[in-house]
């Protein structure tokens, strides 16, 4: 399993992050692309290596980089601010080399909620931007992964499918939040058994209907023990990320996140 850094945020980088997970048995991370956690920018050679180095000595890997969706957008109509966007996605990609990263998380975008522009016009943006990007994903051997996302224009795993099959790129997949795809009213369980050919990794957390969250497991709506037998049948617990959100004992909340998910027959080793 896949552990997800995104509860340490504001109290520490990446790389001290991980260095206190891998104490506790977890070598597979994800890591969210946020200042001051983890941003390309602000991170020279020198400090880009010395993190792969400390990676290596754990015995620990990135497994992916989340690249983010609330400062970029890659459909946006502004051919400035799309530039922006995938400026910032080509330095994770970089990030992505340097740390022997396979996968780099992305939004597909978002268009604005009143007067919106048409879906047509948003995709055809957002295939401008993929049109720079792809080629550079290829070249560095990684993978992008276009996330289900409540705000981005493309919520819906059906709505993802239907772009990574009119795109037919291989280095284009989906990762699949479970959270994200039970708060919009879809039921993650059919959705992964339909589609996990389409889907790269899966984020799995909890939430309710009133309010979206990445809540600790058992405590909102999702199915785990039927996720979980869905993922034994055409997945692998290899490619899940556990993705619990919580600032206050973060350590605590993904040991328990995992032994909750072992209650509920999930078979997991860390």
């Amino acid at each position: 399993m896949i552990i997800n850094t995104f509860s340490y945020l504001w109290k520490s980088t990446a790389i001290e992050a991980m260095s206190e997970l891998v104490q506790h048995g977890f070598t597979v991370f994800e890591v969210p692309v946020s200042s001051p956690h983890c941003w390309p920018d602000e991170m020279s050679g020198r400090l880009r290596s010395d993190g792969r180095k400390q990676l290596q000595n754990y015995g620990a890997t990135v497994r992916s980089l989340n690249a983010g969706g609330y400062d970029i957008n890659l459909a946006s109509p502004a051919a400035n601010m799309r530039r922006k966007s995938t400026d910032h996605i080509k330095d994770v990609l970089q990030l992505a080399v340097d740390w022997g990263v396979a996968d780099v998380v992305i939004s597909p975008g978002t268009r604005r909620p009143m007067i919106s522009p048409t879906i047509p016009q948003a995709l055809g943006w957002f295939s401008e931007s993929l049109d720079v990007l792809l080629p550079m994903a290829k070249q560095a051997g990684v993978r992008l992964l276009m996330e289900n996302t409540p705000y981005c224009f493309r919520p819906t795993i059906g709505e993802l499918v239907d772009l990574v099959d009119d795109i037919g790129d291989s280095n284009l997949s989906i990762v699949y939040d479970v959270a994200n795809a039970a708060y919009i009213g879809e039921d993650p369980v059919a959705s992964l058994l339909s589609h996990h050919s389409h889907i790269g990794l899966v984020h799995i957390s909890d939430t309710g209907t009133d309010v979206w969250g990445h809540d600790p497991i058992g405590t909102g709506i999702v199915d785990f023990e039927g996720l979980g037998q869905a993922v034994a049948s055409v997945f692998s617990v290899d490619d899940v990320v556990l993705e619990i959100i919580r600032e206050e004992e973060p350590l605590q909340e993904i040991n328990d996140g995992v032994e909750e998910l072992k209650k509920r027959g999930w078979k997991i080793s860390v």
